[in-house]
């Protein structure tokens, strides 16, 4: 895989250069990258690729708490990091929101998040505009998180009915 580097002078003309792509073509370059692409494609294994993803679980959740999850991702993670897992900035959410935690229960994450914590530099997201139900399929599926019932990770929704 070591050939040797090729130095082209190309002077095109025209829109796209004139003859750029003839003289990488000439030079080798796309037979080259054409190589790697298909040593890159046969050091996959695929089927085992394949299995995995086939054996990969993922927790099923109720409606309200995928949209939750949804939402999250969406909104919070940013600061709060995938899955509520906290970052260096925000905490985490599924410490905060485990029994004995920082927000004991609903009332209270609905009252932190649609007053924020300007001082920590979180926004009153209620005066940005997010629903209530959403905040409320967001405690749903951080509860689920903090409770132990759901991995991180993306989870599945049930079939409604």
């Amino acid at each position: 895989m070591d050939a040797p580097v090729r130095r082209v002078g190309v002077i095109g003309t025209g829109a796209m250069g004139g003859g750029v792509v003839q003289s990488l073509v000439r030079a080798g370059f796309v037979t080259l990258a054409r190589d790697i692409r298909a040593e890159a494609q046969d050091s996959v294994n695929w089927s085992a690729y394949i299995k995995q993803n086939e054996a990969g679980h993922r927790d099923t959740i109720p409606q309200n708490a995928y949209q939750g999850w949804k939402q999250f991702e969406l909104n919070c993670s940013r600061c709060h990091g995938e899955y509520g897992v906290g970052t260096t900035f925000a905490p985490s959410l599924i410490v905060s929101l485990k029994d004995g935690g920082t927000v004991p229960d609903q009332t209270a994450f609905i009252t932190v998040v649609c007053q924020g914590r300007p001082d920590k530099g979180m926004p009153a997201w209620c005066q940005l505009g997010l629903e209530m139900d959403k905040i409320q399929n967001i405690y749903a599926y951080l509860k689920l998180r903090a409770d132990g019932k759901v991995a991180a990770g993306r989870p599945a929704a049930k079939a409604d009915g």
